[in-house]
């Protein structure tokens, strides 16, 4: 079994940057979190004030050299920089430090790309993480500046191996873009076929780790990975389920998201993320227990803005405050009862299933659309029509005579249309 590699975490506290959302310390616990979930031995984590960002190595010199005395000492064979570093930067403080350097968008990549499961996800990861090495290629690598011979007996002094390593990245981004838009319209025919049935859809979102997989298990009895890990989940899954009071849904259980997600990563999982804008219900998950629960719940809902949520769908977003068990009592009677009163929020514990019927309940509730009831006569000879009435929960009683099936149902609008086209 290889030994794991052994690392060093950095957060570069920027001075003055007005970045009051969550301390440094937990910001620089949850680099930690998603270095050991790519099961790195973590021999340091420290948090580095930065009065004025350089723009050779972000740290002062002097800075540079204390961190590299320990990181000789500490024998670390990786250093994360929490933050973003410009090609330049991480060129030099590897030569500085001797090690191999990672800044944030690197390191989130590494993970996405060792959960990738499905060919999708591959692809999206692929196109990210190519995305993001073309934008290294700014003299990142010293062996990047040699030239090749040119080809025939005429001609400049051929091209750079950095122009061709460029060349052959855009080539293959192209390549995994042409695969991808064929995901885009295969999601899309999806999409279209699930219009068709009348289950409404119900897309659970959250930070990383709030407990969505748990909660979808619950609900589902599914079997999805959940883990106590940052990116535990990465390709989506879908479920049919059923409501207590018989409403049939489609429950889908997205990627994580993180705060500073990756331009990369958003534009490459759009086609997956888009799942959202068409879901007929948003469940927001939070852990509620988090230090900075607040926080990661404002970086989700900025990431749903840039998909298009937009505030006037926030009627649709039903926020679960999960792990409700790990409050202390006082702080846990005080959540529960702000939950109680609102139809948009509902404290639960997906560990122990304390508040999942009040979970089912508030979905339905937030499903509702105005119903009608009706009187139908439906003829013998429409026993397709007659069983989707029933197979949908919508008839409240039936007679028959010599005309047919005389039905009283309550249905929505869009129950109605559907029933027109059948």
């Amino acid at each position: 079994m290889t030994e794991p590699l052994r690392a060093a975490v950095l957060h570069p506290d920027f001075k003055g940057r007005g970045e009051g959302r969550r301390l440094p310390q937990n910001a620089l616990n949850e680099a930690v979190s998603l270095a050991e979930a790519l099961d790195l031995e973590i021999r340091s984590a420290i948090v580095v004030p930065v009065s004025k960002p350089k723009a050779g190595e972000l740290f002062g010199s002097g800075k540079v050299e204390e961190l590299g005395h320990i990181f000789e000492a500490e024998e670390v064979d990786l250093v994360i920089v929490d933050g973003p570093l410009s090609p330049i930067q991480q060129r030099n403080l590897e030569e500085r430090w001797q090690v191999k350097v990672l800044d944030r968008t690197g390191l989130i990549l590494e993970i996405f790309g060792d959960r990738a499961a499905t060919r999708e996800g591959v692809l999206q990861v692929d196109l990210a993480h190519l995305t993001y090495q073309k934008s290294r290629l700014v003299r990142s690598w010293t062996h990047l500046e040699r030239q090749r011979g040119a080809m025939g007996t005429v001609g400049g002094p051929g091209e750079t191996q950095i122009e061709s390593d460029r060349r052959a990245i855009s080539d293959a981004i192209l390549r995994i873009k042409s695969q991808l838009s064929k995901v885009v319209k295969t999601r899309a025919l999806h999409r279209a076929a699930r219009k068709k049935i009348p289950y409404p859809i119900v897309a659970l979102v959250g930070y990383t780790n709030a407990g969505k997989s748990t909660i979808f298990n619950r609900m589902t009895g599914a079997s999805v990975l959940e883990k106590d890990m940052l990116f535990a989940t990465l390709d989506p899954t879908m479920r049919a389920i059923e409501l207590p009071n018989g409403r049939k849904v489609i429950l889908s259980d997205t990627v994580g998201f993180i705060s500073n997600l990756p331009t990369q990563l958003v534009a490459a999982f759009r086609a997956t993320l888009e799942e959202v804008l068409d879901a007929d219900l948003i469940v927001h998950v939070r852990d509620i227990s988090h230090e900075d629960t607040e926080a990661q719940a404002a970086d989700v809902l900025e990431i749903l803005a840039s998909l298009g949520v937009k505030d006037e769908k926030s009627d649709a977003i039903l926020e679960v405050w999960n792990k409700a068990d790990l409050l202390e009592k006082e702080k846990r009677e005080a959540r529960e009862t702000v939950a109680d009163r609102s139809p948009q929020i509902c404290a639960m514990s997906a560990l122990t299933g304390e508040g999942l019927e009040k979970l089912f309940e508030k979905i339905d509730n937030g499903l509702a659309e105005p119903v009608t009831e009706e009187n139908l006569l439906v003829g013998y000879a429409q026993g397709k029509a007659r069983a989707w009435l029933f197979e949908n929960n919508l008839v409240v009683s039936e007679t028959q005579d010599e005309q047919g099936y005389h039905l009283n149902v309550r249905w929505t609008d869009v129950q109605k249309n559907q029933f027109a086209r059948i």
